[in-house]
């Protein structure tokens, strides 16, 4: 049975900027500040480098997957008051989990291809570590003897209920798929460790990211919103998992589970932050707006849940033939390192080239907030298409729940 894939094209869609906050390890430095806050900042760091006002964005499109807060249903619509969009402006939160943030960039695109809006805010904002610990069965009350049951949050969405497994284990049914041992996870995790260290030496992640301050976010007549980092800490301005991993030491590693490929260091990392962007119509662009990049196109494609990390795959190749494009024409690749061995397997199904794959460090060595994840990447491939001057980059990511989505780029400057 040939699978359903889900593509469209865009016409006239440009991203015209894009800004993060730095990626900080769980439970550290960004460990009390709300998914809300963060896509604040995210917001209003992306209008400021796009020079536009905010007063012109006609929709906000957010994404977020777990509640950081009691009012996270708010967050969509806070995070555009609070970055200065108009009070008329509507706002929406939308969900495909580890795709959420390309997701929103997609939802951006329909919003102007549709004409509803010229110009949109995505944001996607993540924090791990205010995953809540949490009860869903004491509504009606506590019968006798019962159990009081609270379980974490974010522990508990790594299994997929349907097949009865974790994302871990389904890295391990890749490798085993794809003869993916070990040592080969190891070093592909080497490699993002040392690329994210050469990326942030030279400079280059330093241009995605905008600095993270002590700050209230005002909004006349409204309550004001914080940002309130630890005591001592005045500013965050680096990510902060890159360290020097060496093969021996990533080797010593448990597995997480006997036997297997995967451990904690060359899985994603945890880590909390968000990362925004400003999408617009070419008409719009017309009055004189440079633009970061091209949206080409968009992919959605299902695949087994028990191999959920192969979903990357079909849906490059649904948005390649969308485009009627193919591998050879793209300069770079991204695909969210959800684990080593997902990763590697889906290298080795689409046959790539590592130099163009990640090539400034991918989710091990800088983390995966799970809704900044998709913008983060998309915002990447178009700053290194920029450096490299080549026309077409690809960002990608598997889905839990057996999904791929993939957005395809064009550098406007590209000859």
């Amino acid at each position: 049975m040939k699978p359903i894939r889900y593509s469209a094209t865009f016409d006239d869609v440009w991203i015209v900027e894009g800004a993060r906050t730095p990626f900080i390890d769980y439970c550290g430095a960004f460990g009390d500040l709300t998914p809300t806050d963060m896509g604040i900042k995210a917001a209003r760091g992306a209008l400021e480098r796009a020079g536009i006002p905010a007063t012109e964005i006609g929709s906000v499109v957010t994404a977020s997957m777990a509640p950081g807060e009691f009012h996270a249903y708010m967050l969509p619509r806070h995070v555009g008051l609070y970055s200065g969009v108009p009070v008329e402006v509507p706002a929406m939160n939308v969900q495909r989990i580890c795709g959420s943030g390309f997701e929103a960039l997609r939802q951006a695109g329909d919003d102007i291809s549709r004409g509803y809006a010229d110009v949109v805010l995505a944001c996607g904002t993540e924090s791990m570590t205010r995953n809540p610990i949490a009860a869903f069965g004491h509504r009606t009350g506590f019968k006798l003897g019962a159990p009081v049951e609270f379980k974490d949050y974010l522990w508990e969405a790594l299994d997929d209920p349907a097949p009865g497994v974790s994302m871990i284990q389904t890295a391990e049914n890749l490798a085993k798929k794809y003869g993916i041992t070990r040592e080969a996870v190891d070093e592909f995790a080497v490699l993002s460790f040392q690329r994210a260290l050469d990326a942030q030496q030279a400079g280059r992640l330093a241009e995605e990211i905008v600095p993270v301050v002590n700050e209230t976010f005002e909004l006349p007549g409204y309550n004001p919103r914080h940002i309130r980092l630890p005591r001592k800490v005045e500013k965050v301005d680096a990510d902060t998992h890159p360290r020097p991993s060496p093969l021996e030491a990533l080797a010593r590693l448990r597995p997480v589970y006997p036997g297997g490929v995967q451990t904690a260091g060359n899985s994603s990392a945890l880590v909390d932050g968000a990362a925004a962007a400003v999408v617009a119509s070419g008409a719009y662009l017309g009055k004189g707006h440079r633009s970061l990049a091209r949206l080409v196109a968009a992919a959605v494609a299902g695949v087994p849940p028990e191999i959920m990390g192969i979903g990357p795959a079909p849906a490059i190749r649904a948005v390649l033939e969308r485009a009627g494009l193919t591998l050879d024409d793209i300069t770079i690749i991204e695909i969210n390192e959800a684990q080593g061995a997902q990763t590697v397997a889906c290298e080795r199904e689409l046959g790539l080239d590592r130099a163009k794959l990640n090539v400034n460090g991918g989710a091990i060595a800088l983390g995966h907030p799970l809704a900044a994840t998709g913008m983060r990447l998309t915002l990447a491939a178009a700053r290194e298409l920029r450096r490299r001057g080549g026309r077409y980059a690809i960002a990608s990511a598997c889905i839990g729940g057996g999904q791929g989505m993939a957005l395809l780029l064009e550098n406007p400057d590209a000859a």
